[in-house]
């Protein structure tokens, strides 16, 4: 079994296509499906379910995909502490982050590192919280930038961003834009816009619900920003949302109204590592930039960074 072969595998695992995954890896389609069956025939199972228009891992694919993962993870790290001591920055830095996080702006960080590091290639994906936490324990991804992610969730380092209070908003016509502020036992029963429940403002918002022993449905499911400020603003819901949304030039015809009551939640940010001294040279360079003033995005909404948080040199 040879890394290329890994490497191979774990591409068209993510490409869900031959021909996709071929095109990324700069190899021939026959190539690519020749490294794939060899694979198959060393471990004398089938990875892939073939049809003329879908490939899905089999359930022995699914068991390899996570060791090939975090197997050429550990190759990675180790040809990058090799560049490392020698000087150079090399190979691959995956970044993982939550869309509009707080305390971040992954566009400003990336080019910052670029300028530093131009070597190393960057890749970025968006996703939801709980895949960035799979993402990072399986090695797919060398850091991520996320919310609503507590340590008992995670048992890697976790590295405070912002801290922000969740708000209410509603439409201009709506009755609660007349409030200055509302008790969550007001909000049971109304129709709500909100993100799917992997995203950090979701969980956090069903956490807050949770905690006020308040019960709501969520009609309207959207997986970006803008699409719910637009849902909002024609009236269709409103949503419970960490406070810079509100700041946002979308929701400037939106009304923002206090959440009031026992119940005071807080939408927190963070940077997501590996265990101790597990990150690799990219990630700690990343990082470096960024405790330095370099890629800060939008603070938050006036709560401070937790004191005595856990963070990562």
């Amino acid at each position: 079994m040879e890394l290329r072969q890994l490497e191979h595998f774990v591409a068209v695992a993510e490409e869900r296509h031959f021909t996709r995954a071929a095109e990324r890896l700069a190899v021939s389609q026959s190539g690519l499906s020749a490294s794939v069956r060899a694979l198959e025939q060393e471990l004398r199972t089938p990875l892939f379910s073939r049809t003329t228009r879908t490939v899905r891992l089999t359930e022995a694919g699914r068991a390899l995909l996570v060791e090939a993962e975090r197997t050429l993870a550990g190759a990675r790290a180790a040809r990058d502490a090799v560049d490392a001591v020698r000087g150079l920055l090399r190979g691959t830095l995956t970044v993982g982050v939550e869309q509009c996080v707080a305390g971040v702006s992954p566009a400003r960080l990336l080019a910052a590192f670029h300028r530093d590091h131009p070597q190393m290639e960057l890749r970025l994906r968006q996703e939801g919280t709980s895949s960035l936490l799979d993402g990072v324990a399986g090695g797919r991804l060398d850091l991520a930038f996320a919310a609503t992610v507590g340590p008992a969730e995670w048992r890697g380092e976790l590295v405070p961003l912002a801290r922000e209070r969740l708000v209410l908003l509603c439409a201009a016509g709506h009755p609660f834009a007349e409030r200055t502020d509302v008790g969550w036992e007001e909000l049971a029963g109304a129709p709500f816009i909100d993100f799917h429940p992997d995203w950090g403002p979701r969980r956090a918002a069903d956490q807050a619900f949770a905690a006020a022993g308040v019960r709501r449905t969520v009609g309207l499911e959207v997986n970006d920003v803008h699409s719910l400020l637009e849902l909002v603003r024609e009236g269709l819901g409103i949503a419970v949302v960490p406070h810079h949304f509100s700041r946002k030039p979308e929701a400037e015809l939106l009304v923002t109204v206090e959440l009031t009551g026992a119940v005071r939640p807080v939408y927190e940010s963070v940077a997501v590592l590996p265990a101790a001294r597990s990150a690799g040279p990219g990630a700690r360079a990343l990082m470096r930039l960024l405790r330095e003033g370099l890629g800060r995005g939008e603070p938050g909404g006036g709560v401070s960074p937790r004191a005595g948080a856990r963070g990562a040199e």
